[in-house]
């Protein structure tokens, strides 16, 4: 039998599974909590599992695999940035954001600050949120196009598909049975499989060396400021993203969310070391992959088809496509969250309406209007994704929007209890629009650099007139009222226990005026 049909079987079979994943889903999905945050009720194994799967996408797995052929060991920073991410976000914060019981980040603004104007961060969640999943879809579909051979619409609109059944009639609870195998085949594919066979292929670390230039085991082979670059926009960036905190909203105890994201974290630096060992191997395997003209992310490819046995080769297909499918999902339900939340109440209020997002006198209805959201923005997100030749680049504004704007005031309502409503709102505006000003001058060659939109000034010098502003307004400015702290105080305390309402943002007479 051909060795590409078994290759094919293989991920096919994987694909209907995902979608057997959103039947089971929806046997659990009874109202906005299990739809949303899978009820509250993930322990340590299917927690841990989840957040891994949600940060390990394409740029992770396959993306990784070909930054260990160009740059050796070294390429393990990417990855290693992210897993950081995840640690940090883990061990500083995770228990505190459980014990909120809320949806999303924005809803933790106005109950930390009591002011309507944080939630305009509502709309740069959704943009990095839609941005995110658009780039997940485009980058599982480049695994279509090979493996079926496949026009890239094509691939675009089935691969989407089939995260959006899934995705749209489970919600969480699909998404994360979906995470968990997914986090399993990555695992295996990764770990068990593809490693120790491309060792074996290159002759073990002692035949690498002989073969390889001394640089491809420096440390920081691919570059100090590359190196920098991954901890600013990774690791700061999965601090605050919306598609990691809902993860965090799923964890049944703030004990669960602490150790069990911690487990993900330390999970994600091994990935990206085995990452960057398999692509230095490959580099040794299969010398001549002409990586300049077919780009870096060919690699993966090329060892699954010509190094891995008949039907492991498949199997480790499949894990690349779990990895972006479960980053794709993620990001997907977060971006329905948000808008539904947050943007649409907020947008409203400005034309003098009041609009009710919230159905919990019936749940059933609740439930169905959320996996509306999922849909019509999973169909945007495919259409983006078909239509834009570099959704990358709308990526990486957002991704800058968010560190640079909005990092400051989310950490800071967090760690500083000095810090205030129009504090954290200045803060936001004058990020943002730094961050986007400099984006621009970059981007059409005003401010000369090689790098272009993808510069890293805008977000330093976004973060730092952010953090002056936040500093400098919440000392010239009143405290946050009593009744706002308080308020705040007891649900950090765990001393709320039930959920803020989907629509709800708590914001004070004073504040508000």
């Amino acid at each position: 039998m051909d060795s590409s049909f078994i290759n094919i079987a293989i991920v096919v079979v994987y694909l209907l599974a995902m979608l057997a994943f959103g039947w089971w889903g929806k046997s659990r999905t009874k109202n906005n909590s299990d739809f949303l945050v899978a009820g509250r009720r993930l322990g340590p194994f299917l927690y841990t599992g989840t957040m891994a799967a949600v940060v390990l996408g394409g740029a992770s797995t396959v993306g990784g695999v070909g930054l260990g052929y160009k740059f050796g060991i070294s390429g393990m920073w990417l990855v290693v940035a992210i897993g950081s991410g995840v640690l940090l976000l883990s061990l500083l914060f995770a228990g505190t954001i459980q014990r909120l019981k809320i949806y999303t980040v924005s809803q933790m603004l106005s109950l930390r600050y009591g002011s309507k104007a944080t939630q305009t961060s509502g709309i740069v969640m959704l943009a990095y949120t839609l941005m995110l999943c658009a780039t997940s879809t485009g980058a599982y579909a480049t695994i279509f196009v090979v493996l079926f051979d496949w026009e890239r619409w094509m691939a675009i609109a089935v691969g989407g598909a089939i995260v959006l059944v899934y995705s749209t009639i489970g919600g969480m609870w699909s998404i994360t049975l979906a995470d968990q195998v997914q986090f399993i085949i990555k695992t295996v594919g990764i770990f068990f499989l593809m490693l120790p066979f491309v060792m074996n292929a290159a002759g073990g670390l002692d035949g690498i060396r002989e073969r390889v230039d001394a640089s491809f085991f420096q440390i920081d082979g691919i570059g100090v400021q590359t190196i920098i670059t991954y901890f600013v926009v990774y690791t700061l960036g999965l601090l605050i993203g919306q598609d990691i905190w809902q993860r965090v909203f799923t964890a049944k105890t703030p004990k669960v969310a602490r150790w069990g994201g911690a487990t993900a974290g330390v999970y994600c630096i091994l990935y990206g070391v085995a990452g960057a060992l398999i692509g230095l191997a490959a580099r040794v395997a299969l010398p001549n992959i002409d990586v300049a003209n077919l780009g870096k992310d060919v690699v993966y490819a090329e060892v699954a088809t010509h190094i891995l046995p008949i039907g492991i080769g498949g199997l480790v297909m499949a894990a690349a496509v779990a990895a972006m499918m479960s980053t794709a999902s993620g990001a997907l339900i977060a971006a329905a969250t948000v808008a539904r939340a947050d943007v649409v109440p907020f947008v409203a209020s400005w034309f003098g309406k009041t609009i009710n997002t919230d159905d919990t006198e019936n749940p059933e209805h609740d439930v169905k209007a959320n996996r509306y959201w999922v849909l019509g923005l999973g169909i945007v997100a495919v259409v983006i994704s078909m239509a834009a030749q570099d959704v990358v680049v709308a990526l990486t504004i957002a991704y800058d929007i968010l560190v640079g704007g909005l990092l400051v005031a989310i950490l800071g309502g967090l760690v500083w209890k000095r810090g205030t409503g129009i504090a954290a709102a200045w803060s936001m505006a004058v990020g943002s629009v730094l961050t986007l000003a400099l984006l621009i001058l970059f981007a059409i060659g005003v401010i000369p650099s090689v790098d272009g939109v993808y510069a890293n000034e805008p977000i330093y010098y976004g973060l730092a007139a952010s953090f002056v502003a936040y500093v400098v307004i919440s000392l010239l400015t009143p405290p946050t009222e009593p009744e706002v702290r308080a308020a705040w105080d007891k649900r950090v305390a765990g001393a709320v226990s039930e959920e803020l309402p989907l629509e709800a943002h708590p914001v004070s007479s004073h504040n508000a005026s």
